[in-house]
Formats: C-alpha cells, sequence, structure tokens
C-alpha cells in the first residue's frame, strides 16, 4: 500500500522560509510528484509539480519563491519555501498517482502570521 507522509509545516513570520518534506513507501518512487494545499474555504489548489525525470512546473501564485525538488535515492520529494506570505497559509499534501490511482499525504498545516 502506497503511502505518503509530509513533515516540516509550522508557524512562521511573513518573509520567512520552511521546508516541507514527503515521504513515500509502499511502491515505486519513478512517478511524477506534487504539492497542493488548501486553505480554509477554499478548494485544493496544485502548488507545483516534479516528474520522474525531474522537470519542474510552479504555479503562478508561488513561482520563484518556492522550489520543488526529489531525492530517489530517499524516496522523497521536496518544497522550499520562501519569502511566505499570509496568503501562503494553507494544509499543504503531497500527491502521486500510481497506475492510475491517486495517493494524497495527510497534509501538513502551513501558517503565515506575525
Amino acid at each position: 500500500q502506497v503511502q505518503l507522509v509530509e513533515s516540516g509545516g509550522g508557524l512562521v513570520q511573513p518573509g520567512g522560509s520552511l521546508r516541507l518534506s514527503c515521504s513515500a513507501s509502499g511502491g515505486s518512487f519513478n512517478v511524477a510528484m506534487d504539492w497542493y494545499r488548501q486553505a480554509p474555504d477554499n478548494q485544493r489548489e496544485w502548488v507545483a509539480g516534479i516528474s520522474s525525470g525531474g522537470s519542474r512546473n510552479y504555479a503562478d501564485s508561488v513561482r520563484g519563491r518556492f522550489t520543488i525538488s526529489r531525492d530517489n535515492a530517499k524516496n522523497t520529494v521536496s518544497l522550499e519555501m520562501n519569502s511566505l506570505k499570509p496568503e501562503d497559509t494553507a494544509v499543504y499534501y503531497c500527491r502521486a498517482v500510481y497506475h492510475g490511482v491517486i495517493f494524497w499525504g495527510q497534509g501538513t498545516q502551513v501558517t503565515v502570521s506575525s
């Protein structure tokens, strides 16, 4: 059974940084991985994605501030978040698709506030 476990969330002041990690187990890591986020009363939105080969894409709202990366040896995907804004406050989720089945992590809370 595929499991995704996020870590690294927390409370940070505006302009600060956080690094999220997602650890995958139970399946091949040779798949595209994505980060999504969901703020209160909002729909879940895509933030960034990285292909199995390392190609990266970002939502316009985070491009230039966030960096997605992966370590295939450790089966982890990370999201480095810089210049954080209050509107980045959300629960951040890791997502992977294995053989057409979508798997989500449990989420990690990121709060940007002074």
